[in-house]
């Protein structure tokens, strides 16, 4: 079939920050059952090592003049083979991956992802004492982003594919870290790391892969252009053959409500009318009156503008005495956090909020609420709109990026054809977010159409094998065919 090499900064369950821990941490499994011989590269941070059992030393590496060590390990719960990058700004360093106790980069970051992609490219193109080279290098967002540029210099290098999960984030530094990090001087320019007298990390990535995939065919079109494509639609129009967006999966498994031991009551399309009993609970859980006369609604994420803060926060008193309820989850900017704790204390019967990061409480949430929203600005794919479904709670959502791939909006066509499946709003404003949520708050009292709504959402197939199979095909392992360098 062919060899894979896997790199990200994060991977559920061992750490998580968001979306890109849950595709790393379920689509290289996915891939080693289709009969790839995969190798999964993390940082060994201090959490991690604190959650795999007595990994074993595989390698010693010598990068750029640094000491490392590559742990083995398995992915909990899989059979996957996972290699661990150990230097002690990894592993002697707790908290957030990415962010200091204040929420700042940690200072260092570019030394340490650096590390990331030298181990990345070391690895493939065949200069370790492994005896193992990939056939194709699967670098994901701007952690790993030098390892492409760094492979494509090699005479001996695999195939590479890079993935922008969120190009909000580019990996930014100045000219004096560029210097620092003993890159080749030609990077150190437009048509390579240089962005606007910065080194981007991300860039690298997007200039040298063989193959650029994102995360929905809509985001590979918006990122194209201005303002999407953040100052670098430039390039990736000029690379729009080599770019395509595969939708993310979701691990079908731990997100089944038929089956998702954290619920109050499991329930499916034959007993959708026990997802009512979550929505009890989960009232009872968080405080909130216990009633079945209005619909509850549900919100899981970051709390930052691109998650269309802006949009909801205006319009939440007047959702609330629609009536309706409401419950929050998440972390984030500290003034969002300060309005909606306001909120809350003047609604606590009605509203509901929990400033933390809780997956357990978000498979409840899931389960319980009957709307989910998810207004965002943009949003590359998007997972919880895909737990929604499968949960029979109806998403509103903003059309963008894979939200407009994955949900259909309810109007008086879709429900006669049957393939409604949400709500979905066009303009980024308070008032088209509340005209959304109108409708289906409106739709929620017509109880016939509601469960066409949930039986047509639930039976959605949104599983990582058909995303699987097209990574397949653009690895070149469909066919077994390695193709040219």
């Amino acid at each position: 079939m062919g060899s894979l090499l896997f790199v990200a900064s994060e991977a559920y369950p061992l750490i998580k920050t968001g979306g890109l821990a849950d595709v790393a941490g379920v689509l290289p499994e996915v891939l080693r059952r289709a009969g790839v011989d995969v190798r999964l590269l993390l940082p060994a941070y201090a959490q991690v090592l604190a959650r795999v059992k007595q990994p074993r030393v595989l390698a010693e590496l010598e990068l750029a003049g640094v000491p490392v060590r590559l742990l083995e390990t398995r992915l909990p719960q899989t059979s996957l083979v996972t290699w661990l990058v150990d230097h002690p700004s990894f592993s002697v360093r707790g908290g957030n991956p990415y962010q200091d106790p204040a929420g700042a980069p940690w200072p260092d970051n570019a030394d340490r992802f650096m590390l990331l992609s030298r181990a990345a490219a070391a690895i493939s193109t065949g200069r370790t004492t492994l005896h193992w080279q990939p056939d194709v290098l699967h670098c994901n967002d701007w952690h790993t982003g030098p390892a492409i540029a760094l492979t494509h210099r090699s005479a001996t290098r695999s195939r590479t594919v890079f993935t922008i999960h969120n190009l909000a984030h580019m990996g930014l530094f100045d000219r004096a870290t560029f210097d620092r990090l003993q890159l080749p001087a030609d990077l150190w320019q437009p048509a390579a790391m240089e962005y606007y007298g910065q080194c981007s990390f991300i860039k690298a990535g997007l200039v040298y892969a063989d193959h650029i995939t994102t995360v929905s065919p809509t985001y590979a079109e918006e990122i194209c252009h201005a303002p999407g494509g953040m100052g670098l639609e430039g390039l990736l129009s000029e690379r729009r053959e080599r770019l395509v967006g595969i939708l993310n999966g979701i691990d079908v498994d731990t997100w089944n409500p038929a089956s998702d031991p954290l619920l109050k009551q499991p329930y499916d399309a034959d007993s959708l009318q026990d997802k009512a009993l979550n929505k009890r609970a989960l009232q009872r859980e968080l405080g909130l009156r216990e009633c079945d006369d209005r619909p509850l609604l549900g919100f899981v994420g970051r709390l930052a503008e691109q998650k269309g803060l802006e949009l909801l926060l205006p319009v939440i008193d007047t959702l609330l005495d629609s009536p309706a309820q409401l419950v929050v989850l998440g972390t984030g900017e500290p003034g969002y956090e300060r309005r909606l704790q306001a909120l809350a204390a003047n609604r606590p019967q009605t509203m509901a909020l929990s400033l933390t990061y809780n997956e357990s409480l978000a498979h409840r949430i899931e389960a319980a609420a009957d709307l989910f929203l998810m207004p965002s600005l943009f949003e590359p794919c998007g997972l919880n709109q895909l737990y929604s479904l499968r949960y029979g709670t109806l998403p509103v959502v903003r059309r963008v990026g894979g939200l407009a791939d994955t949900v259909v909006d309810t109007d008086a066509d879709t429900l006669r054809t049957g393939s409604a499946t949400g709500f979905v709003f066009e303009q980024p404003t308070p008032e088209a977010l509340l005209q959304a949520a109108r409708r289906a708050i409106d739709l929620w009292h017509d109880t016939q159409l509601w469960r066409q709504v949930q039986l047509t959402a639930m039976a959605q197939d949104f599983s990582w094998q058909q995303s699987a199979a097209r990574y397949l095909a653009l690895y070149g392992f469909a066919t077994d065919a390695r193709g040219d360098n």
